[in-house]
């Protein structure tokens, strides 16, 4: 038996739908609060399970926390942090955790974390991230699978970043609280997740300044100094562009709630160009509306704030079904088209050639059983499913519940046949329906 996601398909979105916490953001938020020796509070945190891995690892390390998933908040006692090893179990688990990296050599004087090592949508190196500790003044070296380092006192630096990466912005940004001077990071990522742990950090008492421009600085303040604070993560940029596309692959009208709309700028601009409906209801309410076939369009993957490769995806599910030749290009991972072979077996007409992906558009996509490879694709899938004709069925939906909230009941609220099933692997496609498959 295995979990799947079961979706009938060609029903209309129509409704409200209220987006979490940023994943991205609460994570790096937990990593952060390992600086402060007090309490921590965050609000407005996703029941995900990133999230999980993240509180198991920072309680390895010897924080205690309460984890509220009705409350959506955590509560976070760092004052007794005793364990300086990330082990490769969290780190393998969720990339995101590498960022005690940082946090750990700028509290204790030592970390020792795992290498990531593989991703299923391309390379992502450190090596960004190890030259920025190194210039910091720390003794970093790779042993076993794991990243050592070490530093009595850590030096502020001028620091340029080959490329924006916003993993490596954030582990220099949390190892230079409590550098000696000042730390400029230049070409810095510059995502709405970077400002909002320079918020964090700022409020317990840190000094950054740049955050969410290509310099960052930071002045380094007195090791210890951090005091405990209540914080709201921002709304999850990612999940609003999903929904978004779902409501432009399967039509109707929905409100999209608990969002900036400023976060999602260049996206929401593309959607404009081929034809989806969008009015800012309040400062954190959209209104979007799609009811007329929509138009190809080209696109290419940038850094914030560029269109987010992490979009990359499920925008290909709503441009299969748009009228004309599309274009995508991947510009940052080269294996992140995963979803590509899955969306052909529900109608897509897609070609790939290297970091391009050529879309004609079809008037209709077909349901199939299909499989999620990561995170966005598995996204990319629901939202194919929603539009297809007839049913489908989705597995490895792991990786789906590492970003999405709720997903099934979100969509259940919009008017979608939605569901989560255990289902037996031998089962054909025909018999996905059968009374025997056990809802969950």
């Amino acid at each position: 038996m295995s979990k799947r996601i079961v979706i009938e398909g060609g029903k209309e979105l129509h409704g409200e739908v209220a987006i979490s916490g940023a994943k991205n953001a609460v994570l790096k938020l937990i990593a952060a609060a390992l600086l402060v020796q007090d309490i921590c509070i965050i609000h407005n945190v996703p029941d995900l399970s990133d999230v999980e891995t993240m509180v198991e690892l920072i309680n390895c390390l010897g924080a205690k926390t309460k984890y509220n998933k009705i409350t959506q908040t955590i509560e976070i006692d760092a004052r007794n942090i005793n364990n300086c090893t990330a082990d490769y179990a969290y780190v393998s688990k969720m990339r995101a955790s590498f960022n005690v990296l940082g946090a750990l050599l700028s509290r204790c004087g030592e970390a020792k974390v795992a290498l990531p090592g593989g991703c299923a949508i391309g390379e992502r190196r450190v090596d960004f991230h190890i030259k920025g500790l190194q210039l910091l003044g720390a003794n970093v070296n790779i042993e076993n699978g794991y990243v050592i380092a070490y530093a009595e006192n850590l030096i502020g630096a001028d620091i340029s970043l080959a490329l924006p990466s916003v993993g490596a912005t954030e582990n220099i940004m949390l190892a230079s609280i409590f550098a000696d001077g000042v730390t400029r990071i230049q070409n810095a990522a510059q995502e709405p997740e970077i400002i909002d742990l320079a918020n964090f950090l700022n409020m317990a008492g840190a000094d950054i300044s740049g955050a969410g421009t290509s310099e960052i600085i930071i002045n380094g303040v007195k090791k210890g100094s951090l005091h405990g604070i209540e914080y709201s993560t921002i709304p999850d940029r990612i999940e609003a562009a999903s929904y978004i596309c779902a409501l432009c692959a399967v039509g109707g009208e929905i409100l999209v709630k608990d969002i900036i709309p400023s976060h999602l700028t260049f996206f929401l601009n593309k959607l404009q160009e081929i034809g989806v409906q969008i009015e800012a209801i309040d400062p954190y309410i959209l209104k979007v509306k799609k009811d007329k076939v929509l138009k190809a369009t080209n696109l290419v993957t940038q850094p914030y704030p560029g269109f987010h490769t992490d979009m990359q995806a499920p925008v290909m599910s709503v441009l299969s079904l748009a009228d004309g030749i599309s274009i995508i290009t991947e510009s940052l991972f080269e294996n992140r088209f995963m979803q590509v072979p899955e969306l052909r077996r529900m109608g897509a007409n897609i070609q790939q050639e290297n970091s391009k992906a050529i879309i004609k558009g079809v008037e209709y996509l077909t349901g199939a059983e299909v499989k999620a490879s990561d995170l966005r694709a598995g996204a990319s899938l629901v939202i194919a499913a929603l539009a297809a004709r007839g049913t489908s069925s989705i597995s490895n939906i792991h990786h789906i519940d590492r970003g999405y909230e709720k997903l099934e009941e979100k969509f259940t609220l919009l008017g979608a046949n939605i569901k989560r099933v255990e289902i037996n692997e031998n089962l054909s496609d025909n018999q996905i329906g059968n009374p025997k498959v056990m809802i969950l």
